[in-house]
């Protein structure tokens, strides 16, 4: 599988792309949406940071007690319930009066909720198109999340302006309904890929066998902190140029898209595992330009270059495959995913309490260091590895 065109011919992948596009799409317009609302009424870029990805933190506690669901859930069913759920939720976000602290239990429950999510649609990814079409098929789709971005991004400033940030939470909630109803009507019925009910003793088990092989748990920590340091540094967009922040956001996926074409189409198999570690160099250097406190147009230069880095993903997931049995992918998958999302919300979280205490220029380019330090302390783990 060499093109996007055999990628297309494949049953089931246009149904899994739209399916992941529509929620891709309801999270890029309800999210700046909802960390607007919650900025404007505290004041806070910690809470406004955590409003936007507080619901990676929950990742966490669906990553330790419901992750074993990822190969023990039909497929179909598991992506259309979830849908639902999210679009009942971000619906009551957008309920006049709610408190902030309502607010973040609904965004609580919803990350709680979506830990073995991205298990099951990439390891039916990996069923749908085999391993040897993962890393084009997964391009795919992260160049279809960028654009997504970019277009939610733009319309849901529009919206917030339009509509008032509630109106446009209540357009993202009508997104996971569409999404919804593409995997039920799209995807065929399949069964789970692995025997056995769901449990947490059960994710308890994968998780430390998975973690417990040395290169598995280096590339582990390469896709999870370096990605959510950086993460971190991009959720204090709104304090940091409030005017401008739907244009950062936009670029950032604009340039995240550029580097998921490069690598997942015109990079060639040979060089694949000599470019990680300088892509994830890539994703945080930019940042430090930010202690200077650029212009806009400098600002959003240093977003698309710092964002091309985020390709290093796709490189890091594509080890990991090799490393992992075709019965745990899934798992291996939703691990990868919770981590990630897990400490992007660490990283909001920590570059919020900086810029509580400093400003968000300076917390933006001191999260950059710490990203930097981490790559480089596992550079050389994983090129011996």
């Amino acid at each position: 599988m060499r093109t996007y065109q055999d990628l297309f011919r494949t049953p089931e992948f246009t149904p899994l792309l739209l399916t992941s596009a529509g929620q891709t799409a309801a999270q890029a317009v309800s999210g700046p949406a909802l960390g607007t609302l919650i900025y404007a009424e505290t004041g806070s870029p910690l809470l406004s940071g955590l409003a936007l990805f507080g619901p990676s933190l929950a990742q966490v506690v669906g990553a330790t007690t419901l992750l074993s669901a990822a190969d023990r859930l039909p497929p179909r069913a598991a992506l259309t319930g979830t849908a639902l759920l999210f679009a009942l939720g971000t619906a009551l976000q957008a309920v006049p009066g709610l408190p902030v602290w309502a607010v973040f239990a609904v965004l609580l429950g919803l990350g709680t909720i979506a830990s073995p999510v991205g298990g099951v649609r990439y390891g039916l990814l990996n069923e749908v198109l085999t391993r040897e079409g993962y890393l084009l098929g997964r391009s795919l789709l992260n160049m279809s999340a960028g654009a997504t971005q970019i277009c939610g991004f733009a319309v849901g400033g529009v919206l917030v302006t339009a509509l008032s940030p509630r109106g446009t939470l209540l357009a993202g909630a009508v997104l996971h309904l569409v999404s919804a109803a593409v995997a039920r009507c799209g995807l065929s019925r399949r069964p789970p890929r692995a025997a056995g009910r769901p449990s947490a003793g059960e994710t308890w088990r994968n998780n430390v066998w998975l973690l417990s092989s040395g290169p598995r748990r280096r590339v582990y920590l390469a896709l999870w902190v370096p990605n959510g340091l950086i993460v971190g540094c991009e959720s204090l967009f709104i304090p940091y140029a409030p005017r401008h922040a739907g244009l950062l956001f936009a670029v950032a996926a604009l340039g995240m898209l550029a580097g998921d074409i490069a690598i997942g189409r015109f990079v060639p198999r040979r060089w694949r595992g000599r470019l990680g570690t300088p892509l994830c160099l890539l994703l945080a250097a930019p940042y430090l330009l930010f202690a200077l406190r650029p212009a806009p147009p400098l600002a959003v230069a240093a977003v698309v270059l710092a964002s091309v880095g985020y390709a290093s993903n796709l490189l890091l997931q594509e080890r990991l495959m090799a490393l992992t049995p075709e019965q745990s992918t899934g798992h291996a998958l939703g691990l990868h995913a919770s981590g990630m999302l897990t400490m992007q919300g660490v990283g909001a979280a920590l570059a919020g309490a900086v810029a509580q205490h400093t400003s968000p220029s300076t917390a933006m380019a001191l999260t950059a260091t710490a990203s930097l330090a981490v790559t480089l302390a596992l550079s050389g783990p994983l090129r011996r590895g």
